[in-house]
């Protein structure tokens, strides 16, 4: 909405023009009227929409046709004055106002019109017949006020629809001409409904419309008045209304009968607190609320997001599966202006036997959404009505920004609960293989992908000590020479050679020497491709004495060529390793270290998967 609002007072010589503006000013008519007021500001506080309002003047005998016309540039709203006892003046508003208003105007930005008939005192008739037809012709007119600044009649209200006008325009929302809603405002209030409509059942039950209700307008409508507001739309239309709750038509049809009425005011306000602006679009400072982000920190959901994502995720999921059909994530993102995931996400995250996303795999891509682009998670709750729906004051309240990486090191703990593990190897050494391995796919399934929809990101869960956490793997392109930041910025580094390719571990062993051999980041040798025989690499040393000789543990054996899904107890050692990058060396070769962690994770896959089949009964 506007912060301040700027009326500019237009019209014949003697009009009364300037009497109306001291006649408001000083709530009595004037005894000696000027040529020309001067230029006044109302204060906020004394308006009834709470915005500063700028009211000028306009006066042929003081002012050049150019000041009149940066004057209409500048205006908001324009008001033109006529007297009902001339019509010499009513007949100027289409021959030469109107004309001029237009020439001086965008037309991509039209300007609201407010004709202003004064001097009624004069007269016993209203001017109303002759104007309605030219109202009729001229959409840009928003209203007609009649008044008199002799006798202070209606000019507080001029003044306020005149504010209106500007505030709570009826141009974006209607159409005179065809006597309905634009598209843009049918767009917006739809999305409105969908984001409303809690079950996804296509109606607005009366908890739904309660809701809507508080949300919108700070109070619930008493049961009475939900069954009047349905009662209005069931004489109006047949299917407006449907097992007593309102169908997205009904909820259209009672906006377009509120802006009909003149209470467009009630439109606005409703899809301002869904964040939109003047133009229909969502608001930037909606979608984008501000979120500091200190350097070596990340991003994650915290409780409340996942909580609401899950309740999205279960209004969508309309067969009970725990996984979104094509159909279901269509539905998902019919709020959305576009389609957010594309192809490489089903090579990303965990799906099922038909391919679809699972409700794991679903938290999972908002995770590494929100690790690797705040900015586009905080625009998707945003689309999505987190912040209404969870009654939070902005998406950012949903995201958790961890502390610095060094004060974990210091402190030998830390609070995350998403692990970064870039994964380094040579053309061919197993990376995209290992990648997929991660989310339970064997070489069989692999085969199934496709190189355009090939993705470069796996994440998932693991358990740690009993702790679930996010292990995202990133694979690295191969080229050497030009590394970035990104590349090189994780919590854990994998390395990724072909045991039957005698060149593969160079690669392996040039990357940890120029990158990370002085660096702080735990590293790990993956020998891939372990179900085929070891030939000896073409190296200073063997694997095994890098490993040593680098304090390193010693490469971890692992193929994706099985029968079943590949086993994950390296991914749960990635982990591991990630969250506890201060353990010694000692420790990570000891046997029981890795024991402690993989029953901890054995235990909690069985917990999960003993809740997961508790949520799926529930649901």
């Amino acid at each position: 909405m506007r912060k301040d609002v700027r009326i500019l007072l237009v019209g014949e010589p003697k009009v009364g023009k300037t009497s109306l503006i001291m006649s408001l000013v000083s709530e009595e008519f004037p005894s000696v009227v000027p040529y020309r007021a001067e230029e006044i500001t109302i204060p906020a506080d004394v308006t009834p929409e709470r915005v500063p309002t700028h009211i000028v003047d306009y006066s042929e005998a003081e002012q050049t046709d150019e000041q009149l016309f940066q004057e209409i540039t500048k205006a908001n709203v324009i008001c033109i004055v006529y007297s009902v006892n001339n019509k010499t003046s009513i007949e100027k508003v289409t021959s030469h106002w109107i004309p001029l208003i237009t020439e001086n105007t965008d037309k991509d930005s039209r300007v609201p019109l407010i004709l202003v008939g004064n001097k009624s005192d004069l007269v016993e008739h209203s001017s109303m017949d002759t104007i309605l037809p030219i109202m009729n012709r001229h959409s840009e007119i928003e209203t007609c006020v009649e008044c008199s600044a002799k006798n202070l009649k209606n000019i507080s209200e001029l003044f306020y629809y005149a504010q209106k006008a500007v505030l709570h325009p009826t141009g974006p929302l209607y159409c005179p001409e065809r006597k309905d809603m634009k598209p843009l405002c049918v767009k917006a209030l739809t999305r409105i409904f969908k984001v409303s409509d809690l079950d996804n059942d296509g109606i607005l039950n009366d908890h739904e419309l309660n809701f809507f209700q508080r949300t919108c307008f700070n109070a619930p409508l008493e049961s009475q008045a939900l069954e009047d507001v349905k009662n209005v739309v069931r004489k109006n239309m047949s299917d407006g209304v449907c097992d007593n709750g309102l169908t997205l038509k009904g909820f259209l049809f009672l906006h377009t009968l509120f802006i009909q009425r003149g209470r467009h005011e009630t439109t606005w306000t409703v899809l301002r607190r869904f964040g939109y602006d003047d133009d229909l679009e969502l608001n930037q400072d909606y979608l984008f609320p501000p979120l500091k982000l200190p350097a070596d920190s990340t991003t994650e959901l915290n409780h409340n997001a996942y909580l609401f994502l899950q309740s999205v995720f279960d209004k969508h999921d309309k067969d009970r599966d725990c996984a979104l059909s094509p159909e279901e994530t269509r539905d998902l993102f019919d709020v959305f202006p576009y389609m957010p995931w594309g192809p490489d996400v089903f090579n990303t995250v965990c799906t099922n036997d038909q391919g679809w996303i699972t409700y794991q795999g679903y938290l999972s891509q908002w995770t590494l959404t929100t690790y690797l682009d705040v900015q586009r998670c905080l625009e998707y709750l945003g689309y999505l009505g987190y912040s209404i729906i969870a009654e939070q004051e902005s998406q950012a309240s949903g995201i958790t920004v961890t502390r610095a990486k060094k004060i974990d090191l210091q402190k030998k703990q830390t609070q995350r609960s998403v692990f970064r593990c870039n994964v380094f190897g040579d053309v061919g050494s197993g990376k995209s293989g290992f990648l997929q391995a991660f989310l339970g796919r064997n070489l069989m399934r692999q085969k199934a992908i496709s190189e355009e929809h090939r993705s470069y990101y796996a994440i998932s869960t693991t358990y740690v000590y009993g702790q679930e956490k996010y292990l995202l793997l990133h694979e690295v392109l191969p080229d050497f020479d030009y590394l970035s930041d990104g590349d090189l910025a994780c919590d854990i580094v994998g390395l990724v050679y072909d045991v039957g390719n005698p060149y593969s571990f160079e690669y392996c062993a040039k990357v940890f020497k120029q990158y990370f051999m002085d660096s702080k980041i735990p590293c790990m040798m993956i020998a891939a491709k372990s179900d085929q025989p070891e030939i000896k690499q073409m190296y200073g040393c063997s694997p095994l004495e890098f490993c040593r000789k680098h304090k390193m543990p010693p490469p971890q054996s692992f193929t994706c060529n099985t029968a079943a899904a590949p086993s994950r107890d390296i991914f749960t050692k990635l982990t591991t390793v990630a969250m506890y990058p201060h353990v010694s060396q000692a420790d990570l070769k000891s046997s029981t270290f890795w024991l402690r962690a993989s029953v901890g994770a054995s235990v909690c896959a069985v917990l999960g998967f003993a809740m997961y089949r508790v949520l799926l009964r529930s649901r």
